[in-house]
């Protein structure tokens, strides 16, 4: 859209082509994984070390994925698992992109015995491991948030038995201030 005059600024006060670069990158980053669907990723990480040292040679507990395993209440088990479901589920698409980006490097080098196709053959055989890998993320996802759903289902009994006694039977208020 070009203004009258035939000035090459847009209607829009020279702002069109802000994003012109930023589109044509994405297009051909996109286009470098092969047309696969790329969503994109927000990773936050939240670094609460704050202190010395590690206790007893392993991770401690701010540097884990997932909360400690206490299953000393419902909540908990449900906390876990959801935890556990959205760990999984980010480290898959992550995963999952990773072997995309992998395969399009590797397929970028040469074969070395000059075969056609011979350096995407490699690479998809190499990549393939790793989108197992991605696959095999999205199941414990999968996976965790039936093992929830199964606890539930299990265990509906003393959930409903302890749900009951802890809400009493709402009694009819009388409000005053309406007459």
């Amino acid at each position: 859209m070009t203004r009258p005059n035939g000035s090459n600024r847009t209607t829009n006060d020279g702002k069109g082509n802000k994003f012109a670069n930023a589109g044509a990158a994405a297009g051909g980053f996109v286009g470098a994984l092969g047309g696969s669907f790329a969503p994109p990723i927000n990773v936050t990480v939240n670094n609460n070390r704050g202190g010395s040292g590690h206790r007893g040679g392993g991770r401690s507990h701010a540097e884990s994925l997932l909360p400690a395993p206490e299953f000393t209440s419902p909540a908990q088990v449900r906390g876990y698992c959801n935890t556990l479901r959205a760990a999984a589920v980010t480290l898959s698409i992550e995963v999952a992109m990773g072997a995309e980006i992998l395969k399009s490097v590797l397929a970028a080098v040469p074969d070395p015995d000059g075969r056609a196709f011979g350096s995407r053959v490699r690479a998809a055989k190499v990549a393939r491991k790793m989108q197992r890998s991605a696959d095999a993320l999205r199941d414990a996802a999968k996976n965790a948030a039936a093992c929830y759903a199964t606890f539930q289902q299990e265990y509906e009994e003393e959930i409903n038995r302890v749900r009951h006694r802890a809400r009493k039977p709402q009694q009819p208020v009388m409000n005053w201030t309406q007459q």
